[in-house]
């Protein structure tokens, strides 16, 4: 099972996209540094065609520095994609992000020809709060929740320099299940479309797993439980998600994980490495294969049936076309 959340304005958005990106000489692209291959919009690759692509690991005050470095030594090799670490709350990174602009479009960047940016990416990344930053007053409404910006704005950082928001997009199928759940842990997914206690528990698995001494720091935990369950229930007790009676309200203890993970407060992570999406990218693709054998061979074994079908409905017109052709013949003789 997959968390799935495509809203009718983020289809009229990849129209919008598809028809400016004719106008645009760059993409900046402004991924979650926590899921950076996750928080890539496939669709948006297919879109820009031969644009080149800024992409700003956003929000890297939150995120796993180790992992980080991992994600921009495995784009290091691709000429049409720069990567950077990045944090609008940090001077130096604004800075250093029209030089890098710049170097991306070398042949514009004069007040005759302004270089022409579209500001790009899924929901809840940080678009807003860049474009904000850029301008250096507050041009774009901020949220904590996704899906905020609704439409696209054109706007001036500098003479030399135009930026393009846009609304941010998922794409309408999500066929990988586990980046599905981690757009849903880091908030990418509007919260009314989730089931706190499934993407929670998907959450702890991970950090059980991956950061386990942080998770048991924050939430006062001496021993690792065995399953999510039992770590949810015990941050439902230690966090006042109890109910009367003692039971432990699940959604509530579901509700202060998920809080205390998008606000970093359990410990800066990253949820996936190169060599972790490789290997789901290899398992979808089996599952997607095996789906395809399995139609193809529903296909296969109805086709004799509808051949038996077709020659039992021959023989039958056979049949009354003699029957027809006897009783010609017979009444010609009775003529004679």
């Amino acid at each position: 099972m997959s968390v799935q959340w495509f809203p009718g304005h983020m289809n009229k958005a990849r129209r919008e996209i598809e028809n400016v990106m004719s106008q645009v000489d760059l993409v900046i692209e402004v991924l979650d540094a926590r899921i950076p291959d996750s928080s890539q919009n496939p669709m948006l690759s297919t879109l820009r065609g031969n644009v080149p692509v800024l992409r700003l690991l956003n929000k890297k005050d939150l995120a796993d520095a180790d992992r980080i470095t991992l994600w921009l030594n495995h784009w290091r090799d691709n000429d049409s994609i720069t990567a950077q670490p990045f944090s609008t709350m940090d001077k130096t990174d604004l800075h250093n992000l029209n030089q890098w602009v710049k170097r991306l479009v070398p042949h514009r960047g004069t007040a005759e020809k302004p270089i022409r940016a579209m500001i790009a990416g899924i929901p809840n990344v940080g678009k807003s709060s860049l474009m904000n930053a850029l301008i250096g007053k507050r041009v774009a409404k901020v949220g904590d929740e996704p899906a905020v910006t609704k439409g696209q704005q054109k706007l001036k950082v500098t003479p030399e320099f135009q930026i393009l928001d846009t609304p941010g997009i998922l794409w309408p199928k999500i066929e990988n299940p586990r980046a599905s759940y981690r757009l849903a842990v880091t908030g990418a997914v509007r919260n009314t479309a989730i089931d706190y206690e499934l993407v929670a528990l998907d959450g702890i698995t991970f950090f059980m797993e991956h950061y386990p001494d942080a998770l048991m720091t924050r939430y006062k935990i001496k021993e690792m439980p065995a399953t999510s369950d039992e770590v949810l229930t015990i941050i439902g007790q230690k966090r006042g998600g109890l109910r009367a009676g003692g039971k432990v309200d699940m959604h509530k203890a579901a509700e202060v994980f998920l809080t205390d993970t998008r606000a970093g407060i359990v410990c800066p992570f990253v949820m996936e490495t190169p060599s972790m999406i490789a290997e789901e990218e290899r398992q979808v693709e089996e599952v997607k294969a095996a789906k395809e054998a399995a139609k193809q061979a529903r296909l296969d074994a109805a086709i004799p049936q509808r051949q038996q079908q077709k020659n039992k409905e021959y023989r039958a017109k056979l049949e009354v076309t003699e029957a027809l052709n006897d009783g010609s013949t017979n009444n010609a003789s009775e003529e004679k």
